[in-house]
């Protein structure tokens, strides 16, 4: 049985929520340096007192911003993938929920334009190795244990996907909103061809 939670604790995940999801929108149309706590707080309705109660920096908003929609795009992607016939398919249905993800305005900038700057290079290498890198992993592994590639220099396969898939991300999260459609094909297209060409049954 779960203890009760007291109204105060309430209300401190309460607040928490709404500075993320208001951090959120702030972080995706104004961007990382654009971005003020105050501007949070104001549009949170919390002093900045209340907001540092939470987040010791501005820094450390945004990481919990960028946790939360890595979370989310993870979650679609595995879900999106689940159920597949076989590892093959549920492979080129997570490739198509990622480039999906990518061509979402807020996840692209957030991910792939402002996580960067807002955390430093290294930091950000970090977080995509959190998430990203690891369902590349569990993907390659699980179509070279049914055999549909070499299993040789896996490291290596994994660590080419995964910098595939981030020229993906990149380049999506950068187009204009009407190219990302054209764009998001054309990746599909050459990431798909080149996995096939790896592709050994």
């Amino acid at each position: 049985m779960q203890p009760v939670r007291s109204r105060r604790e309430l209300y401190s995940e309460a607040t928490r929520a709404a500075l993320l999801e208001e951090a959120t929108a702030l972080f995706a149309a104004r961007g990382y340096a654009g971005t003020s706590l105050e501007d949070v707080a104001t549009a949170s309705q919390v002093t900045r007192g209340a907001v540092y109660h939470h987040f010791a920096s501005k820094q450390a908003l945004f990481e919990a911003v960028l946790d939360a929609r890595e979370e989310r795009a993870t979650a679609e992607v595995l879900e999106a993938a689940a159920g597949a016939a076989s590892p093959w398919e549920s492979a080129m249905l997570a490739l198509d929920a990622f480039l999906a993800q990518c061509c979402d305005p807020v996840y692209g900038r957030l991910v792939w334009v402002e996580g960067p700057t807002a955390l430093g290079w290294h930091r950000w290498r970090e977080c995509e190795q959190k998430y990203a890198y690891g369902v590349v992993e569990r993907f390659v592994h699980s179509l070279i244990e049914a055999g549909y590639l070499e299993d040789r220099a896996v490291d290596t396969q994994v660590k080419f996907a995964f910098w595939m898939l981030g020229g993906a991300g990149h380049a999506l999260a950068e187009a204009d909103g009407a190219d990302r459609a054209r764009l998001r094909e054309e990746w599909r297209y050459l990431i798909r061809r080149t996995i096939d060409a790896l592709r050994t049954r």
